[in-house]
């Protein structure tokens, strides 16, 4: 029995799968269908109706939930649907803001680039009692929500809920009056939000965005009395260019570095290096709970999002946790300590900026028990922002290379960018320190991939090593209520909040639908990773000169009194809802 069916789109004859939407087929026959409320694999509800279709029906329906039936014909492009769709947006656009200019989402708006293809040039309602007076949500270290641009497309619902299994946002009230927000009228601050941004992602308008605080940075920099350092994390070379047109997975390592020079920084660093020194600290920290009778499995804290949403929701797997700082804190701790020693600066007068893929970076930096380690967080959007308002041509710079030796850094480091790779660093380490034999092939296949929960069984000279990967929280919790059942056991978790990882965190530059329909932009971007990885001269962290240098001049040794008063923290339990006087 065929597989396929027979249709016709706009008098094309085509063949499709079974179970194909109208709007994959239109594609699939190079008809591009505007959408809105659609967001490819997050949601798919038909409600924005601006993909609607001809297929002979008493009314017009919408492409993205429409299946294919044999013989169908379908109409794309007619007067009926035209008008339909410019109705449709006109509607859409009389209950928004339209203060464009000074919006965040200025030239990547979704609404702002269906509006300008379907020729609207002017609005012909207003909505009822609108004065776009709802207060901004500034109550998030990490996100602003803005009610006044919300569309009610759902995107931001599906993604918390149907992505991460958090569900912290939502429609509430009834018709005109529905508004998308926090469960009970509580702000975004005072919710069990875990700041990773997969809302952000998903919203097509200036509705929810990551906090801004390049005014900061630009103050900073404008500041002779202060000495300002950057640190780069790994996914943001792997995205930085989708900013400046390039191809998705263009590596941009150099013309990062090439950028923060011209902007002014003082030092530039990379994050690959407090990578390796972090899987130094963890990667002892392992080995010392399997030979000592410690508290297994031994969860990853890397990921900020993740760290705050087992503090909500899964405390009682806090002995778990590995008590190590994340690459950023420890680079922030190195900074305004063994760097201010080495070149006789008083730590008061050390500004240390992260640019991060992470929203939730934003939040770990200002954690209580991180102290002043780190000042500032940028995402890649707002780095992006400032090369732009610099007037620097981006894709012209030259190559640079980090300053040394907070900008060495190995294969293994840059591999924290994607999901499995904290993990492949880590046994890469662990195996050579464990068994002081020499990798063969440092390439860990079977931690790699994009599925959603992942399990190996490594083996380190005769001692079996059960190690999981989980890249979204809601791979998360399906993998840590296993373990609560007793279904589960394992030596070593890695977990990464955002699904991908951080190639694909919360302030990486967003992606289109066209393009999520058309390619795995988060394979391609952790391929990027991958292909870095394999151009470093050293590619295990224990091996990183530099790494060995600050040991040996400073901290002593891995898990050693000094690093762990510098390099690891601790957790506390949250509730689910904060209590506001």
């Amino acid at each position: 029995m065929s597989n396929m069916i027979s249709i016709t789109i706009d008098d094309q004859k085509m063949q499709v799968p079974k179970n194909t939407t109208v709007l994959k087929a239109a594609r699939e026959a190079g008809i591009d269908i505007p959408t809105l409320c659609y967001l490819e694999g997050i949601n798919q509800i038909g409600s924005c109706r601006l993909c609607v279709v001809d297929v002979g029906a008493r009314s017009l329906l919408a492409a993205c939930t429409l299946v294919v039936e044999e013989d169908m014909v379908v109409k794309t492009n007619t007067a009926q649907i035209r008008e339909a769709r410019k109705l449709n947006m006109e509607l859409i656009l009389s209950n928004h803001d339209r203060e464009c200019l000074s919006c965040p989402r200025n030239q990547t708006c979704e609404l702002q680039k269906v509006s300008n293809e379907l020729g609207i040039d002017d609005i012909w309602y207003e909505g009822e009692d609108i004065d776009f007076n709802y207060p901004l949500d500034y109550t998030s270290h990490a996100l602003v929500r803005d009610p006044n641009k919300c569309i009610l497309c759902r995107r931001c619902v599906a993604a918390c809920e149907g992505v991460q299994g958090i569900g912290v946002i939502g429609p509430t009230e009834r018709g005109f009056d529905t508004i998308v927000e926090p469960v009970f009228g509580k702000s975004i601050g005072d919710v069990n939000c875990i700041n990773c941004g997969q809302c952000v992602q998903a919203c097509p308008v200036g509705a929810l965005t990551v906090a801004d605080q390049t005014q900061q940075v630009w103050d900073a920099l404008s500041d002779p009395d202060i000495h300002v350092v950057v640190q780069t994390a790994p996914a943001v070379r792997a995205a930085l260019g989708e900013s400046f047109g390039m191809p998705i997975g263009t590596r941009v390592t150099g013309k990062m570095v090439a950028a923060l020079k011209r902007l002014g920084f003082d030092r530039v660093f990379d994050t690959d290096f407090a990578a390796d020194l972090c899987i130094m600290e963890e990667g002892t920290e392992l080995l010392h709970r399997l030979k000592d009778g410690g508290v297994l499995p031994m969860i990853t804290s890397c990921s900020a999002g993740w760290i705050k949403y087992m503090e909500h929701n899964y405390h009682d797997f806090i002995p778990n946790m590995s008590t190590c700082r994340s690459p950023q804190q420890m680079m922030g701790a190195i900074m305004k300590s063994y760097y201010a020693d080495m070149n006789d600066i008083d730590p008061k007068k050390i500004f240390s900026v992260a640019v991060m893929p992470c929203s939730a970076k934003k939040f770990e930096a200002q954690r209580p028990e991180m102290g002043d380690d780190v000042d500032v967080v940028i995402t890649t959007r707002e780095f992006a922002r400032m090369i732009k308002e610099a007037r620097l041509n981006f894709n012209k710079l030259p190559d640079a290379e980090f300053d040394p030796i907070f900008g060495d850094s190995t294969g293994a480091g840059v591999l924290f960018g994607t999901t499995g790779g904290v993990m492949e660093a880590a046994l890469r380490t662990v195996y050579e320190v464990s068994t002081g034999k020499a990798l063969d092939n440092v390439v860990f296949s079977e931690v790699r991939g994009m599925a959603g929960i992942r399990e190996a069984t490594i083996d380190l000279d005769g001692l079996s090593v059960k190690v999981a990967i989980a890249h979204g929280t809601k791979h998360a919790q399906k993998l840590l209520d296993a373990i609560r059942a007793g279904e589960k056991e394992y030596h070593f978790i890695e977990i990464m909040a955002c699904p991908g990882g951080c190639i694909n965190g919360g302030g990486q530059p967003p992606i289109s639908n066209e393009i999520r329909m058309e390619c795995d932009f988060k394979t391609l971007r952790s391929q990027a990773l991958f292909e870095e990885d394999e151009a470093k001269v050293i590619r295990k962290s224990h091996e990183n000169p530099s790494i060995k240098k600050i040991y040996d001049e400073f901290l002593g040794e891995p898990n050693g009194k000094r690093s762990h008063e510098l390099l690891h923290t601790k957790y506390v339990k949250r509730d689910k809802f904060r209590t506001t006087e």
